[in-house]
């Protein structure tokens, strides 16, 4: 094994070897030898595998960013833990469920983002799917009378259908399916970068824009496809199929580099809450300092890990780092070091004002309560018996 290794670069390049030669292997189940390939799509193939070997070295440079392998470690640990198998397949699912099929985390920012959110993002879906299908040859029909095709995947035959019916349709169809899908979130997300001020003060035309501008013309391109041969005669038929493969060529070479490579990656949000929340919803790791839980103790473990990894030493001097307090008690440590009071650990509120602290607005107490020094309430004992007013 360690032969094989040494005749690679690096380990991206060796698992992108390793990914293209297992979809080549697929090719020739899927195709029965090559014998249903179809040639017209070519130059979708070559950009696939161009798409594979950018998604492997993209993926690869992702996992050893030490937070992700701090998560994955953790999850596969996790995973082997029999005490937490019931806890954590019912974590999975229901993250997976409500974060990745249903998008709640995008609708909680408002319906109009969600809608669009969940248009862009199953539309892509079910659009790959179909592309990589039939352009890797693991799915294609073939005609069993005059009236029925079957639906051959991986050299199996699965489903009959009547050639005209109503799934047959649905079947045919799939790709224009999905391209309205994404061409409604494209044109909503359009929209609310475009009109939204918001939003126009942090995008980024070659981050945000293009995305969106990209999947726009495959999709466009793509219905005007099925327009053309199946309303106008193939007019312009292969020019417009030609313009809509450059459009796919790009999008596909751009994927694993852009805003698009989130799409792949998100799936590990289901590992958040099956990793750090030891009982759902409730935080278990006391705070060092008041006492308070504020978070779990494998995220504590796994911060501290990280931050070693990326040489960040926030240690402090009793031995204990910041990640084993609360933010409140984190915000105190801070302001109490810049004022070089940090052997000061109280409740109490840190009067940074120059020996007096005004009470504001709110209800006044008396001065004892900000621990002041005597002279200092002597002086506004005397101010308030001569008339004066605190403000």
């Amino acid at each position: 094994m360690k032969t094989f290794e040494r005749s690679f670069y690096s380990k991206a390049s060796q698992y992108s070897f390793i990914v293209i030669l297992f979809l080549f292997f697929t090719v020739w189940i899927g195709t029965e030898k090559f014998l249903h390939f179809d040639m017209a799509l070519l130059g979708y193939l070559i950009s696939s595998l161009i798409f594979a070997i950018g998604l492997t070295v993209r993926m690869c440079s992702w996992l050893i960013r030490p937070a992700t392998r701090q998560v994955v470690k953790r999850s596969i640990k996790n995973m082997r833990e029999r005490k937490r198998v019931k806890r954590n397949i019912g974590s999975i699912v229901k993250t997976a469920f409500e974060n990745i099929f249903l998008q709640k985390f995008i609708f909680k920012r408002g319906i109009y983002r969600g809608i669009q959110h969940f248009m862009i993002a199953w539309g892509c879906v079910g659009s790959f799917a179909i592309t990589f299908g039939l352009t890797f040859g693991w799915m294609h029909f073939e005609l069993i009378d005059p009236e029925h095709y079957v639906i051959v995947v991986m050299g199996i035959e699965t489903i009959t259908m009547k050639a005209h019916g109503i799934f047959a349709e649905l079947v045919y169809n799939g790709l224009n399916i999905t391209a309205i899908m994404v061409l409604i979130g494209v044109c909503m997300a359009l929209v609310r970068r475009i009109v939204n001020q918001d939003v126009k003060v942090t995008q980024r035309a070659e981050f945000d824009i293009f995305p969106l501008a990209l999947l726009f013309a495959v999709t466009a391109t793509g219905l005007i496809l099925t327009v053309s041969y199946a309303f106008l005669d193939g007019w312009m038929h292969p020019y417009l199929t030609l313009i809509h493969q450059v459009t796919v060529v790009v999008l596909l070479v751009y994927f694993p580099f852009g805003k698009l490579f989130h799409l792949p990656i998100r799936p590990l949000a289901t590992a958040v809450p099956m990793n750090y929340q030891e009982e759902l919803r409730v935080d278990t790791r006391p705070c060092m300092a008041c006492g308070n839980t504020y978070s779990s103790d494998d995220q504590i473990t796994d911060v501290k890990g990280i931050l070693e990894v990326q040489q960040f030493d926030f240690q402090l001097e009793d031995g204990t780092y910041l990640s084993d307090y609360c933010l409140p008690c984190r915000r105190r440590i801070r302001v109490m070091k810049q004022m070089n009071i940090e052997s000061q650990m109280a409740d109490n509120p840190i009067s940074t004002m120059n020996g007096i602290h005004l009470s504001g607005f709110s209800k006044n107490r008396t001065d004892d309560y900000y621990h002041l020094p005597k002279h200092v309430q002597e002086q506004l004992k005397k101010y308030r018996d001569e008339g004066g007013e605190e403000e």
